[in-house]
């Protein structure tokens, strides 16, 4: 029995033909996971010959790659709850159908039933730019709410979009934190104040919350904000008198980026 352990136990390390991955990226507030194994061309035809054209691929080698989704998203428009789903593929020269399947035990398509589908979709595939000698997936094309899962073997490239719902979510805590409750902490208005400059929201109600900010702990980049508010809101003068003071502070910090932005800024106002 123990030499038979033993046996069990001693093994040989060697390099995986194709190495297994894991991607983790934050798209918007959710947390996107991919895990999948990385086959290389070696000299091979990669799609239309080694990967047919027509037939469900797995989409790497080994098992099923597998995405998670740790909040509900959209996929190319279409709903996908929370969870896990294997990532399968049907390639065709001139259009590729993506498929969630439910069912993450396979081993690659093996054993692959479209029942267990969650959704499908078509996309049509690119030429890369170069050779890619061992396949990769990526996010690209990132957004404060989404971003495209890329695909890439050979010199062909295929990617579909991800969406995550995140204003929603943001105003809740906004309105939790800020709006219901006297926050005590100037960094919550700034945030606050920060947010709806950027997503067109009310700026009157961003420049009450920068003000207290500011007055509570003034910072080179809070007034640099409110000099960007002020200006928005058509208030010339405060804004060049707001940067001039963020462009001082952050002289004093010496940041220099910080200086850099309120000068375009007050050339800009000017």
């Amino acid at each position: 029995m123990m030499l038979t352990n033993l046996s069990l136990a001693q093994q040989i390390q060697m390099p995986q033909a194709s190495p297994q991955a894991t991607l983790v990226q934050k798209v918007g507030l959710t947390d996107v996971k991919v895990e999948y194994s990385r086959p290389s061309t070696k000299d091979r035809k990669i799609f239309g010959e080694l990967v047919p054209y027509g037939q469900v691929w797995r989409t790497g080698a080994n098992a099923a790659t597998i995405v998670t989704f740790s909040t509900d998203v959209k996929v190319e428009g279409k709903d996908v709850p929370q969870g896990s789903y294997a990532l399968y593929s049907i390639p065709e020269k001139n259009e590729w159908t993506f498929i969630l399947s439910k069912n993450t035990k396979l081993w690659g398509a093996t054993g692959y039933d479209a029942e267990e589908d969650l959704i499908r979709f078509q996309v049509k595939p690119g030429k890369t730019g170069s050779k890619y000698e061992t396949m990769e997936i990526s996010f690209v094309d990132m957004t404060d709410t989404g971003a495209s899962l890329s695909t890439k073997w050979e010199n062909t490239s295929a990617k579909f979009r991800i969406e995550t719902e995140v204003d929603p979510i943001v105003m809740k805590q906004i309105q939790d934190m800020v709006i219901d409750t006297e926050a005590d902490n100037p960094g919550l208005y700034y945030q606050a104040a920060d947010y709806y400059f950027k997503n067109g929201k009310d700026l009157n109600q961003a420049l009450v919350w920068i003000n207290k900010s500011v007055d509570e702990d003034p910072k080179f980049w809070t007034m640099h904000l409110k000099a960007k508010i002020e200006e928005r809101l058509g208030k010339k003068k405060e804004a060049i008198a707001s940067a001039n003071k963020s462009m001082e502070m952050a002289r004093e910090a010496k940041n220099m980026d910080y200086v850099g932005l309120n000068e375009r800024l007050i050339k800009a106002i000017r």
